[in-house]
């Protein structure tokens, strides 16, 4: 919701709570069995054998990983101060910089193009800031403080699913 025009960003939005439900689901038809993501993985690849990775929820965290990667990597280029110096107010450096190194290798021609358009909807980044902020009026470096404390705390943890998907040999190449 913080990535302001729903008609253009509501399908990232569905993709991504799609692929959560799907993680969720295989976690709740057996707990105990499915503690971790890592045990989640090891069980579909031995359900699944030469299906695998490419099924159920090794396929979904491959590609929720992917768009959060996107997410974290936006907010580190926006916390890290770099931007247009003509529109500092707007995030597109930000954005295509995140879809580079992110999402772009895995997206085909049309949806390539397809962010290239959507990026003219993103919000300004004081939009996104005080929608970080829940609406509350908060001073822009108070935010960049928030978003730094919580790429600390969540960064370490994509990266261990990143290096999870290494050793296990489940990252996909194919480009949607």
């Amino acid at each position: 919701d913080c990535l302001g025009t729903p008609i253009v960003y509501s399908p990232v939005k569905a993709d991504l709570t799609g692929n959560i439900k799907k993680i969720r689901a295989v976690y709740d038809s057996n707990p105990s069995k499915f503690k971790t993501l890592q045990n989640i993985l090891e069980v579909e690849k031995e359900m699944h054998g030469s299906a695998w990775p490419k099924t159920g929820a090794t396929l979904a965290l491959m590609w929720l990983k992917r768009g959060l990667k996107f997410m974290l990597v936006l907010l580190q280029s926006i916390s890290d101060g770099e931007r247009d110096e003509e529109h500092p107010n707007l995030i597109r450096v930000n954005a295509m910089k995140a879809y580079e190194i992110a999402l772009k290798k895995y997206h085909g021609w049309m949806l390539q193009k397809l962010f290239m358009g959507s990026v003219y909807a993103l919000p300004y980044k004081s939009d996104l800031l005080k929608a970080l902020e829940k609406g509350k009026e908060v001073k822009e470096e108070e935010s960049i403080e928030k978003i730094h404390q919580f790429l600390s705390r969540v960064t370490p943890i994509l990266d261990a699913i990143y290096e999870m998907y290494t050793k296990m040999n489940a990252e996909l190449s194919y480009k949607a």
